[in-house]
């Protein structure tokens, strides 16, 4: 099996996103629109968030905020773990395993390009990353 880069799986997607002073009712349809789970927040051409399904719920949602009236900005999770475009996509499995979330910001020098699902990620690299992690830390397989 070769390795595949993020590259060859985002290749093509439009980049779905949205500004931290859009209201949550606008990245709502806009998450819709794009069939996605997740949102890139940018600003200036930079990646300042990104703004997913559990944000909206967990932040806005369960307390009790205005999907009119909360900004984007307010619910987002700033600054997040991002991967570069030539990376492969074990690496970037590797970072979403480690922080425990589902999607990932991708940049191609500096700049957001792409988001990479969990799902994204073919099954036969997750056993591969997985039992990697187990013969690093001694376990037998």
């Amino acid at each position: 099996m070769g390795f595949k880069l993020i590259r060859s799986v985002i290749e093509g997607r439009k980049l779905c996103h949205a500004a931290p002073e859009a209201s949550l009712r606008e990245a709502c349809r806009r998450l819709e629109t794009c069939d996605e789970g997740a949102l890139a927040v940018i600003e200036k051409g930079g990646l300042v968030g990104i703004l997913t399904e559990r944000d909206v719920i967990r932040r806005a949602v369960c307390r009790g905020l205005a999907m009119d009236g909360t900004s984007v900005g307010r619910v987002m999770t700033p600054d997040p773990a991002t991967a570069d475009i030539d990376e492969s996509l074990s690496d970037a499995q590797t970072i979403m395993m480690a922080g425990r979330f589902r999607h990932l910001p991708v940049l191609d020098a500096g700049r957001p390009v792409g988001m990479l699902s969990f799902r994204d990620v073919p099954a036969e690299y997750r056993v591969m990353v997985e039992r990697y992690g187990l013969y690093r830390d001694g376990a037998a397989l």
